[in-house]
């Protein structure tokens, strides 16, 4: 009879059921029903996402998820200080280039040229990479390697925390500077977009006209 009909998987029990019962709770090992137990309160509407820090020059925010609100997270002091920098570690980033969508090699930035390099091999990709990287992943300002004995020996007075550069100055002039040629590159972007536009309302136009134009024909049709 069915009464003693024996099951050796939860699969098999549920094949032989069908969809008149379910399942889900029932924990096969004991034979018992698991409680199914609801946490009452608002429900969390949080609709951030979780990000995650890809990028080691990209600091970014992480957000950690947790199925239980009432847990504590508990913090090390001693992993919360910054953890010491490798030396010459800007190093690394030579011999990365950017690329456009067709595969061409972007042109990369021009130096001042009172921006000079600090160590052994430092290139002047090193030193752009080393610069960008600082601004990035420091609030501090920049002011490159003060201490001038760092020139004779930078394996022992290279400041980590700033870039592979001399210390450099930046004065009124080189502000003026940049600021000019933001201004100049605002305008050549202001009359490329007039231009567009422009040329998108010459085409409406014309566009217009082209369906006067047929519509003038086929009245003529009907004339004849």
């Amino acid at each position: 009879s069915d009464k003693n009909k024996k099951f050796r998987s939860k699969p098999q029990l549920a094949r032989y059921l069908g969809n008149s019962m379910d399942l889900s709770s029932f924990d096969f090992r004991t034979g018992k029903i698991t409680r199914i137990i609801e946490h009452a309160g608002k429900p969390d509407l949080n609709t951030s996402l979780p990000v995650r820090q890809t990028a080691s020059i990209f600091k970014q925010p992480v957000t950690k998820v947790t199925n239980h609100p009432s847990n504590k997270v508990k913090t090390d002091p001693q992993k919360a200080v910054d953890q010491p920098r490798q030396l010459f570690w800007e190093k690394k980033l030579s011999g990365l280039n950017a690329y456009d969508i067709a595969e061409e090699l972007v042109k990369t930035m021009d130096l001042p040229k009172g921006l000079q390099g600090v160590g052994p091999g430092c290139t002047d990709k090193t030193l752009l990479s080393a610069i960008a990287s600082a601004l990035h992943t420091s609030s501090a300002p920049i002011t490159g390697q003060l201490s001038a004995a760092v020139e004779k020996n930078p394996g022992v007075w290279l400041n980590t925390a700033q870039p592979l550069c001399k210390a450099f100055i930046v004065t009124d002039e080189d502000i003026r500077k940049q600021e000019e040629l933001v201004y100049n590159v605002r305008k050549r972007l202001e009359e490329a977009l007039m231009a567009d536009m422009l040329a998108h309302v010459e085409e409406a136009a014309s566009g217009g006209e082209a369906l006067k134009d047929e519509g003038n024909c086929h009245d003529d049709k009907d004339d004849v």
